[in-house]
């Protein structure tokens, strides 16, 4: 059975839950909850579930690392459940695209993201598959930290379930079409 490592980043702790830098973790959680998965369990650097989806085991993790070393939940859950690189998918909050917008990418610079950073750092290349979901860009000069550490507004909350569910969507399909099929089928909407 094809086994993939499905990453949301974020931060753990209440403080964190639901703001911007946390809708990887929303979006796992998000994709766990509509295929009836199994709670997450507090493991070794991470919080993690699995379901099968036609023959492909998708295995859910959550790191417990903090943002700024979750190459180590990566790198862990990868060595420890045989996953390959090309099997791996990172989903991570981008400042440069607009709330709700949703790009799959087979490999790219981490942006200034300090996730994508680590892990890049610790898996030693960037040619891994990530789903960047936008949370926009409307903050001051200087507020960048505040913005990304903040809560969604009630606008974003109207289209969230709907963004949350394409994006559940795209990594299902990453993981029986692959990566070129899913990009060509979403990333021009």
């Amino acid at each position: 059975m094809d086994k993939y490592l499905i990453v949301g980043l974020g931060n753990i702790g209440m403080e964190y839950h639901e703001t911007r830098h946390n809708i990887g973790f929303m979006t796992v959680d998000a994709l766990a909850k509509t295929n009836n998965v199994p709670p997450f369990i507090d493991k070794r650097y991470g919080f993690v579930t699995n379901f099968s989806l036609k023959g492909r085991q998708l295995i859910l993790l959550k790191p417990s690392t903090f943002m700024n070393l979750s190459g180590l939940a990566v790198r862990y859950w990868m060595q420890k459940e045989n996953v390959s690189l090309e099997n791996l998918l990172i989903v991570v909050d981008d400042l440069s695209l607009p709330f709700g917008s949703l790009r799959l990418k087979g490999k790219g610079s981490d942006a200034g993201h300090n996730g994508l950073k680590h892990i890049a750092a610790t898996l030693g290349t960037q040619n891994y598959a990530r789903l960047r979901f936008g949370i926009g860009n409307d903050f001051p000069r200087g507020g960048q930290v505040d913005y990304v550490l903040g809560h969604f507004t009630d606008e974003d909350w109207k289209i969230m379930d709907e963004r949350l569910n394409t994006a559940g969507a795209m990594i299902k399909s990453f993981c029986l079409a692959g990566l070129d099929v899913t990009m060509n089928q979403y990333n021009k909407k």
